[in-house]
């Protein structure tokens, strides 16, 4: 397979088409395989209504080793298509993460989280035996060691209303006019929420990568990609499945490019540049006036050395006087601006750490 299937839906087995497809081609790869319950016989509420739970023939297999062997046999293809700097998440129950988890770590792979999904909806244990199953494990892991991978740090953080998002995710299952129906019966008996592949996709990709799904289902994985921007490969064996993910897919609206975050967490990986290089640089001159907020009741004036003196006589650093005005921790490149000689329009200083990084940083 020449030309990279972008944005397709591909009916077929998973193993055989990643293995179709360019080496490290693919930027995530997000895989929700077969689980593996070992169902024995049928599930009852106690109001004696049948219990719709994943008894499909996708499901089962004749021993642990065989699912073990088909374990291994896809993860190693996907470990072919993933770049060397991708990573991938897997999602499982106790009844298969911990031995996809070994698998993972005997291929080569380095796992850098598990995120516990907690059902706040999960279904009840009818038979009152053991505790009610009420998460799922999700792996994320990296191709190698050590190289670099994306993570959107601030994104995940602004998502978590500024605060650092925990490895703890509580997110009800799939319902109401979500959950893909047939005839009023589930279409799909695992079908995920799309808040769960919204997280995932929004912290580690960014706009344009390339999303791979090789257990597609009902194409929520590249709902959620289409959705932010992002390109994708879906592969599903079944075919009622892949047309109901096609379907979907394409009543899918992407947001627009301007309001799709995941470019990274510019903040961490913009080089560090002193307010005053912009001063040595001559981009703005000692006793030029900034403007905290637009506000013209406080203004400061750049003093030679970098610092500023705000209107009161307190001197300080754009950060330490931006902190003396509110009294709190402030970044002052987001709170300062100036006057532009050319407009009179007031600008964000943080326009002339650009011009640096453009013109006397980046020689």
């Amino acid at each position: 397979m020449d030309a990279l299937p972008l944005d397709q839906v591909i009916v077929g087995d998973c193993i055989e088409v990643m293995n179709r497809l360019p080496e490290r081609c693919v930027d995530l790869i997000f895989a929700d395989p077969p689980y593996n319950l070992q169902l024995q016989q049928e599930l009852y509420r106690p109001n004696l209504t049948r219990v719709d739970a994943v008894d499909d023939e996708w499901d089962r297999f004749e021993s642990f080793e065989a699912y073990d062997q088909f374990t291994t046999a896809w993860l190693t293809a996907a470990r072919r298509v993933l770049k060397d700097t991708g990573t991938l998440w897997v999602i499982g129950t106790y009844h298969n993460i911990f031995r996809i988890g070994k698998i993972l770590q005997d291929l080569g792979f380095w796992i850098l989280n598990d995120i516990v999904w907690i059902k706040a909806n999960p279904m009840p244990q009818f038979r009152g035996v053991r505790f009610t199953n009420a998460h799922e494990t999700l792996i994320w892991a990296q191709k190698h060691k050590g190289k670099p991978y994306t993570f959107n740090y601030a994104d995940l953080k602004a998502l978590n209303d500024d605060l650092q998002m925990r490895s703890d995710w509580h997110i009800p299952l799939c319902t109401g006019k979500e959950r893909l129906r047939v005839n009023g019966a589930k279409a799909h008996a695992t079908q995920k929420p799309e808040a769960l592949l919204m997280r995932i996709v929004l912290a580690t990709t960014k706009p344009g990568d390339v999303v791979l799904d090789p257990f597609l289902g009902t194409g929520t994985t590249a709902a959620v990609a289409k959705r932010l921007g992002r390109r994708w490969i879906g592969i599903e064996r079944d075919p009622q499945y892949a047309a109901l993910a096609e379907q979907r897919i394409a009543a899918v609206v992407p947001y627009p490019p301007g309001f799709v975050v995941g470019y990274g967490d510019g903040r961490r990986r913009a080089p560090r540049v002193p307010f005053g290089a912009l001063v040595e640089c001559g981009l703005i001159a000692p006793g030029a006036t900034l403007y905290f907020q637009r506000r013209p009741d406080a203004t400061a004036q750049v003093l030679a050395n970098g610092h500023i003196r705000y209107t009161d006589g307190t001197v300080g650093s754009i950060h330490q006087i931006a902190r003396h005005i509110t009294g709190a921790p402030c970044n002052g490149w987001e709170h300062w601006h100036y006057r532009d000689a050319d407009t009179d329009a007031l600008l964000p200083i943080d326009c002339m750490r650009q011009a640096y990084l453009e013109g006397c940083g980046g020689k």
